[in-house]
C-alpha cells in the first residue's frame, strides 16, 4: 500500500499597495492558482476604490454621487463595509474622510507625498484643518444606489485593505479547498482548514515591542499604526489615521492597536478606532469582547480580553506589520 505525504505549506511574498503582502497555503502545489485569485481581488478592489487611480470607479463617478448612482457591486460592498464599521465604532472609523486627508497633503501615492515634499514638507492650506464634523450618516447606499453629499469625499482605504484580505481568503478556501492566510500589511484574514492554528508574529516595526500569538483557523488580526505611513506637512509630521472630530491625525496615545476578531474587517475597524479613542479604547475594546494589544508611546503593552502573554518567536510565523 502506498503512503501520500501530506501536503506541504507554501508561501508567497510581494509587494502591493505600497505594502508588504503575503500569502500562505496548506498545500504547495496549489500556490500559484492561489497567487492568481490574489492578484484578480486586489486589482479589482483597487479599481473600484483607490483615491489615486484616475481610473477608479469611486473617483469616475464621484460626481453622479451627489444625486444618487448605481455602483458596482464590487464598490457597494466596500462602501457598506465601510459604513458598517462607522456604526460599529460610533464613526471613529469614518468613510468621508477623503477630502481632510487630501487636505494633509495625503492627494497622491505617500511615496510621491515624500519624494515631492521641500524642506519643511508638503504645504497644506491651514484653513481647512479645524473643526471638521463627522458625516457618514449622511452616505445613502440603497442597494446598490450610492448618494454622496456635495462636499464629501470617500476614503475607503482602511476598511477596503480588511475586506480584500477577507476576500481573498474566502475565494481561496473555497475554490481550491485549502487552508489560507492572507496578509496585507498589518491586516491577516485566514480561512479553510489547517491541522493547527497559524502563528503569527505581532511586531510593528524592527524594535517595537514583539509577540507571537496563535489565531485558529476562520479568525482574523489586524494591526494599526501611526509609525509609518507619515508625512512632513508644514513642519508638522502627520500621520494617516485621523480624528473625525477634528481631520486631524489622532493623538498619538498608542503607537500600535492589534485586535483579533471574527473578520479582518471587524479586526481592522477596531484596531483604528482604539488609536483614535485614545486613553478611552480599553472600554470600546472591552465592550466589543476582542482580544487586543495596545502598545503605548512609551513602548508598554497593555492586554485586554484575554490577549496572552509574550511566546517566544519561532522560525515561520506571519508578520503582522
Amino acid at each position: 500500500m502506498t503512503t501520500l505525504a501530506p501536503p506541504r505549506e507554501a508561501r508567497a511574498d510581494w509587494r502591493v499597495w505600497n505594502l508588504d503582502a503575503s500569502l500562505v497555503v496548506t498545500d504547495a502545489e496549489r500556490l500559484e492558482e492561489a497567487s492568481q485569485i490574489a492578484e484578480v481581488v486586489l486589482d479589482q478592489v483597487d479599481l473600484a476604490c483607490s483615491r489615486f487611480r484616475p481610473d477608479s470607479e469611486v473617483l469616475r463617478i464621484a460626481e453622479a454621487h451627489r444625486d444618487g448612482d448605481e455602483v458596482s457591486p464590487l464598490l457597494a460592498t466596500l462602501v457598506r463595509a465601510a459604513l458598517d464599521a462607522a456604526e460599529w465604532t460610533s464613526g471613529d472609523v469614518d468613510p468621508t474622510l477623503g477630502g481632510a486627508i487630501a487636505a494633509l497633503g495625503y492627494d497622491r501615492d505617500l511615496r510621491e507625498v515624500r519624494r515631492q515634499a521641500g524642506p519643511d514638507g508638503v504645504r497644506i492650506s491651514q484653513t481647512v484643518l479645524p473643526g471638521r464634523v463627522a458625516a457618514w450618516r449622511s452616505i445613502r447606499l440603497d442597494g446598490r444606489r450610492l448618494t454622496v453629499p456635495p462636499g464629501l469625499a470617500l476614503d475607503l482605504g482602511a476598511t477596503a485593505k480588511a475586506v480584500a484580505a477577507d476576500l481573498v481568503a474566502g475565494r481561496v478556501a473555497d475554490e481550491l479547498g485549502v487552508g489560507v492566510l492572507v496578509a496585507l500589511g498589518g491586516d491577516i484574514a485566514t480561512a479553510g482548514e489547517r491541522g493547527a492554528p497559524w502563528q503569527v508574529r505581532v511586531q510593528d516595526r524592527t524594535g517595537e515591542p514583539a509577540e507571537q500569538v496563535s489565531l485558529e483557523p476562520g479568525s482574523a488580526i489586524a494591526t494599526s499604526s501611526t509609525l509609518h505611513r507619515r508625512w512632513l506637512a508644514d513642519g508638522r509630521w502627520m500621520h494617516h489615521i485621523l480624528d473625525p472630530r477634528s481631520g486631524l491625525p489622532a493623538a498619538e496615545t498608542w503607537r500600535t492597536a492589534t485586535v483579533a476578531a471574527p473578520t479582518c474587517l471587524e479586526a481592522n475597524a477596531l484596531s483604528t478606532a482604539a488609536i483614535v479613542r485614545g486613553r478611552a479604547a480599553g472600554t470600546l475594546l472591552t465592550s466589543a469582547g476582542v482580544a487586543a494589544r495596545l502598545v503605548d508611546s512609551s513602548g508598554r503593552i497593555h492586554r485586554f480580553g484575554g490577549w496572552p502573554d509574550q511566546e517566544s518567536i519561532r522560525e515561520g510565523a506571519v508578520d503582522v506589520r
